[in-house]
């Protein structure tokens, strides 16, 4: 039997299967295993209903009335996105050997489920968020990120994954530690995302970008010691020694690149200290 996808669900299922093509699967599933214990409803889901969640840059979503039943609701204007829901029938089925007849449930096909992550709503606060908003909130320039259209949040467990952080291409960046150079890392990694050069070298070339461009970065705020410069050096090292390279030649051909990267992020701020001053004396 055919399986057919209908509507919405041709699409949620083509994200999927372009991951797979890409290889880009591992660190689109990082999000669903390192909070994979908490009460979230969409834990439960199949692991590709996980994963689209996790593209679309929420590490928690739900059906609207769902998001009702705990006391959120969804902003107006939010375009929900899809997950995919089974369409099953009984089927006969005969024992060759033995003539017995049984019945089965199959799968003939999927529909699009419309769902929306919790970015998307507003109302009460979940209890197990408000700790993670207060220190999200807390974050410097974290002002940028979401002028840039990135949701910012964490998740758990970071320690058994060893993924400090990660940055969702044009989505969302999350933070598994409460350290601002992890921050500071992703944050980077979103400006260069911002100016095309995300994509350009090797991975290597962006990791470096990032980690260096994040130490400058937490250095122009006056976070000397959040920056930690030797763990920024050893960062450095080890990944030009995995690549047969230098590090200094290494960080002298992207040193354009990453400070362009931290002045979009400083000009990004400045502009929009601005229009907090104007929007002040217009009202």
């Amino acid at each position: 039997m055919s399986t057919r996808f209908y509507g919405k669900a041709e699409s949620a299922a083509g994200r999927i299967l372009e991951l797979f093509r890409s290889g880009n699967v591992p660190r689109a599933l990082a999000p669903m295993f390192i909070r994979r214990r908490d009460a979230v409803p969409c834990r439960a889901w199949s692991w590709s209903n996980q994963l689209l969640t996790a593209l679309a840059g929420y590490d928690d979503a739900r059906g609207f009335r769902q998001w009702e039943h705990v006391g959120r609701h969804v902003k107006k204007g939010e375009r929900a996105f899809y997950i995919l829901a089974p369409l099953t029938r009984k089927v006969a089925e005969r024992d060759d050997e033995t003539g017995d007849e049984s019945e089965r449930v199959a799968v003939y096909g999927f529909r699009g489920v419309p769902v929306f992550g919790y970015e998307q709503t507003d109302g009460k606060p979940l209890p197990d968020r408000v700790e993670s908003e207060r220190f999200i909130d807390g974050l410097p320039l974290v002002s940028v990120a979401r002028a840039w259209g990135l949701t910012v949040g964490t998740y758990g467990n970071a320690d058994r994954v060893g993924a400090a952080g990660y940055y969702q291409p044009g989505r969302a960046i999350a933070l598994g530690v409460e350290n601002l150079a992890t921050w500071a890392h992703e944050l980077v990694h979103a400006a260069d995302d911002r100016r095309g050069e995300l994509q350009n070298g090797a991975k290597i070339d962006r990791e470096i970008v990032a980690e260096l461009g994040g130490a400058v970065l937490l250095q122009c705020l006056g976070h000397e010691h959040d920056a930690d410069l030797g763990g920024c050096w050893q960062y450095v090292e080890r990944h030009a020694k995995a690549n047969s390279r230098s590090a200094l030649t290494v960080c002298e051909a992207l040193l354009r690149r990453t400070c362009e990267a931290v002045a979009l992020i400083l000009d990004t701020a400045d502009e929009l200290s601005v229009a907090d001053v104007d929007a002040g004396i217009a009202a």
